[in-house]
């Protein structure tokens, strides 16, 4: 199927009048960031009785607006030499524990340096694997979220993994340190979540389209003010983890998206990013049919954190 340029179309009423162009569109279910919207304007995509106008402008009552989205550029992926953290590997798949900071597959920002240009060089056999932007990736980890990512390495592994994921057979586990003294010693937090309406770069209970999400906890370790989870998610939804437990009134430590400014520096302990690690990722192997399980060791940046909160504890 040719890519095509798709065109949207509003007429104000009331409600919008005096609004800026820019924020009333980023409010409609065109699924498109606020950025790009600016960028659609500054080169005429986007128009107003027919003629074009700047990012600020103040809607009128019955103005009619005209956005023509180009296609999409389609990406030429590069292999790249980039070292992996390989768990295991065989002919049909292969299992890496992603470093925090290294994004899974290119986008917008990222069209190099990504978990996708490493594996096409390593496993020469991924093109068109799952797609040309994505050959062999059936799941993802934020870019801030390091730990065990799978990747398939032929077409029949990709549709036996993507169909676990879909019947959520797969076992994920992770562990966090989260913000506060979480007191109960387990539990289950199922709030559905989706696309902000106000902030489409976050996802939120307050969204259009609602989506179920469930993530399960137990408390692993309790500190003076923050406290180490186990988590185990049936859905894996965007952010997932990160809204539930900023949800609960325990975000993540280093979770500045979803905890604030405060959540980088805790207890005046350093936190360079989310800590957040998905440990453990348990699948059936698409040739074998047996369930294996994998686990990546807590990387170094967590279990200083978890040290320096241990310290708070007896005063040191």
């Amino acid at each position: 199927m040719s890519l095509q340029e798709h065109t949207a179309r509003f007429s104000i009423t009331p409600e919008y009048v005096h609004t800026r162009i820019d924020h009333f569109l980023v409010k409609q279910d065109i699924s498109i960031s606020r950025t790009y919207i600016q960028r659609l304007i500054k080169d005429g995509h986007v128009t107003v009785n027919n003629k074009s106008v700047k990012s600020n402008y103040r809607l009128r009552l019955n103005n009619e607006i005209v956005v023509i989205i180009p296609p999409p550029t389609e990406l030429e992926i590069v292999p790249e030499n980039i070292p992996l953290d390989i768990i295991y590997e065989d002919s049909s798949i292969i299992v890496i524990n992603k470093p925090a900071g290294m994004v899974v597959h290119p986008a917008a920002g990222n069209y190099s340096g990504t978990i996708v240009n490493a594996l096409l060089y390593h496993c020469k056999d991924l093109t068109g694997i799952g797609g040309k932007e994505r050959p062999g990736i059936v799941h993802r980890l934020d870019k801030d979220t390091s730990g065990l990512l799978v990747a398939a390495k032929n077409d029949h592994s990709q549709q036996h993994l993507s169909h676990q994921f879909k019947k959520r057979t797969i076992e994920k586990r992770y562990i966090a340190i989260v913000a506060g003294v979480v007191k109960k010693e387990s539990g289950t937090i199922e709030i559905p979540i989706g696309r902000d309406i106000k902030d489409r770069k976050k996802i939120s209970p307050t969204t259009k389209r609602a989506r179920t999400a469930i993530t399960h906890f137990k408390v692993v370790e309790r500190f003076k003010n923050a406290s180490l989870l186990e988590i185990k998610i049936e859905t894996g939804r965007t952010h997932q983890i990160r809204v539930h437990l900023a949800d609960f009134k325990h975000p993540v430590l280093g979770d500045i998206q979803y905890g604030g400014k405060n959540m980088r520096n805790w207890d005046n302990i350093h936190i360079a990013r989310q800590m957040l690690h998905a440990e453990r990722l348990g699948i059936i192997h698409p040739v074998t049919e047996k369930f294996v399980e994998f686990k990546a060791e807590t990387p170094e940046d967590m279990k200083r954190v978890r040290t320096l909160l241990r310290s708070k504890l007896i005063g040191e």
